[in-house]
């Protein structure tokens, strides 16, 4: 399976198409930004219960901030999961990651040091998020422009453990994978090689800016080619995830994006 990443920017036209024609888009599922569908009956949740009945729908949250030290969002979780309810998501997902404070959100995915004391933290954090949806919880890697010296696991060895002891499922951006390679000096495929097969249940792809000294997630342009190498060596790993191009900044008309789509079904092949 093989999906686009656009959140509200295409709606309309993606509606118009599958109207015309259902299967004209060769999508297989579409995902939305969780937290853009709450608290609203109006035209966006309309159009996306529209698109639902021909594509299933995926939801990313950027807002669960699973790593923070303060009590999980409570109210927060029941509008993720009266969402679902009203939905039927194909997945849940958000990011491994702390967002700030309930009274002080920075809308910024920030990472914190893979110990075995923040495991035993975040192991029963995620089962209760799991046991409030009823349904699994999959993280992501995040892009992160720092490392913690008091890290005594890699971040795919953390995710790894995450998973053994919570259930949760993985979200592996390879996009994310290769910008911190380049920017804290690893091997992006070792990295992978990592991650439990089975544990992944999605893949992002995306497009990244070269700042010069770093490189930086921007999802503002096509995904770069040895992005795309990797997704080529080690799609076949991962047989049970389904795959996301995102792109979320300087959008462009919606040919461009599901030419980025098939790109990655010959990649996979």
């Amino acid at each position: 399976m093989f999906g686009m990443g656009l959140r509200h920017t295409h709606f309309p036209e993606i509606l118009s198409r599958l109207e015309v024609n259902p299967s004209g888009l060769d999508l297989d599922f579409f995902e939305i930004i969780t937290e853009n569908f709450f608290q609203t009956n109006g035209r966006p949740l309309k159009v996306l219960e529209k698109i639902r009945e021909d594509l299933p729908i995926s939801f990313h949250g950027v807002s669960l901030s699973i790593a923070s030290h303060e009590d999980l969002n409570l109210d927060y979780l029941q509008k993720v999961k009266d969402l679902a309810l009203r939905i039927d998501p194909l997945l849940i997902s958000d990011h491994l990651c702390w967002t700030g404070l309930k009274k002080n959100n920075l809308h910024n995915l920030l990472p914190f040091p893979y110990t075995e004391e923040t495991l035993r933290f975040l192991v029963p954090r995620i089962q209760k998020v799991q046991e409030f949806l009823g349904r699994p919880l999959m993280l992501e890697n995040l892009s992160a422009y720092l490392s913690f010296k008091e890290s005594d696991l890699s971040e795919a060895q953390f995710l790894r453990e995450l998973h053994t002891r919570s259930g949760c499922q993985i979200l592996l951006d390879i996009n994310n994978v290769y910008v911190n390679s380049h920017n804290q000096k690893f091997s992006p495929a070792e990295w992978i090689r990592e991650i439990p097969p089975k544990a992944v249940k999605e893949i992002h792809l995306a497009g990244f800016s070269d700042m010069g000294t770093y490189y930086f997630d921007t999802h503002s342009c096509p995904v770069w080619q040895p992005v795309w190498d990797l997704y080529q060596k080690f799609k076949g790993d991962f047989p049970e995830a389904v795959t996301l191009i995102e792109w979320d900044e300087e959008i462009p008309a919606l040919d461009v994006v599901l030419s980025e789509v098939q790109k990655a079904r010959v990649y996979a092949t």
